[in-house]
């Protein structure tokens, strides 16, 4: 039975002949999304900005009144709700802003949770009310720089590794890489304006160690090739470290766009941001991978020479069996 191969043998595709175009597309779509985040902002949800979630199953209905209660909530003037399924087509949760003040004194908080649970009692009477759960400005903002510092140090740690494990070289690119990934996925957020909390905290987290992983193949390959091929000139190295890497790839890439695209369509709402993150995520941290991680090593003036000195005397024999054949 032949196999099936999604890319043939000995590929040879030319993808640093447009590495200055891809970069400075890629630069401007950087410097689009830092201005979407920065001057539109992101969409905080409750764990970031501080506010109250009610948890409701309407016990007698198949599904709950999503469009009825977000009006009946939103009469009650304390802004607009955001209403989401939570679990079971008939559980949703109810994310409301604190008012104003409740710093101060929490009893307005309160008072607004009671008022909101009223209103739901009083025009859904199979409502059950499962629970009632706050965030305070302080504690938000806490959690808030704690999960912007996790992503900070997770890409400084990532870089510091590379730097180790290769060169110099190898470690900018690929803290470059990350930042790019991280940066598109929060102009996405900006964009759509979809709710940016903890679970897309975690989302970028799982980008980085998904985009470190496609780099790190690509860069293991580069730095054999560089051993193998001495004389050959950097961009040619590259593209030929790319291609023997692609197949690679792209059946990664696919295995896991296909479980991912499958929660976009089937999954609840509540990890819809979630996985619209790391879908993104998956192309822009291969897209990255191949024209940002790679090109940039061509710009730092990466050279066969370093890694012919770390050649260790197995190295040296394979290499010389390989120069007698």
């Amino acid at each position: 039975m032949k196999l099936l191969k999604l890319v043939p043998d000995n590929t040879n595709i030319r993808f640093l002949r447009w590495r200055v175009p891809f970069y400075v597309i890629s630069l401007l779509l950087m410097s689009a999304s830092l201005f979407l985040v920065f001057h539109k902002g992101l969409n905080m949800g409750v764990d970031f900005i501080g506010g109250q979630m009610i948890r409701t199953t309407f016990v007698q209905s198949a599904a709950a009144p999503v469009d009825s209660l977000r009006e009946e909530v939103a009469k009650l003037g304390y802004g607009e709700p955001t209403i989401q399924e939570f679990g079971k087509p008939n559980e949703v949760s109810i994310r409301m802003k604190l008012p104003e003040g409740s710093e101060a004194d929490p009893a307005l908080a309160d008072a607004m949770a009671k008022k909101i649970t009223a209103a739901i009692k009083a025009a859904h009477p199979d409502a059950r009310i499962d629970g009632v759960d706050s965030v305070s400005g302080k504690v938000s903002k806490e959690l808030g720089w704690i999960a912007f510092q996790a992503l900070g140090f997770a890409a400084l740690a990532v870089a510091a590794y590379i730097w180790f494990r290769f060169e110099w070289q190898f470690g900018v690119g690929a803290l470059f890489a990350l930042a790019h990934d991280v940066t598109l996925t929060l102009g996405m957020f900006a964009l759509t304006q979809m709710e940016f909390d903890l679970n897309i905290v975690a989302a970028l987290l799982t980008l980085i160690g998904y985009s470190l992983n496609d780099t790190i193949v690509v860069y293991d390959r580069i730095r054999e090739n560089l051993k193998k091929y001495r004389k050959m000139p950097i961009p040619e190295l590259l593209d030929l470290s790319v291609n023997e890497t692609l197949s690679r790839t792209i059946v990664t890439s696919l295995s896991v766009l296909i479980t991912l695209l499958a929660l976009l369509l089937l999954g609840p709402n509540v990890i819809f941001g979630f996985t619209a993150a790391i879908t993104l995520g998956i192309f822009v941290g291969t897209y990255s991978s191949i024209y940002m991680a790679a090109p940039i090593l061509i710009w730092l003036k990466v050279t066969p020479t370093s890694f012919v000195e770390q050649e260790t005397a197995l190295d040296k024999q394979e290499r010389l069996a390989r120069e007698q054949s």
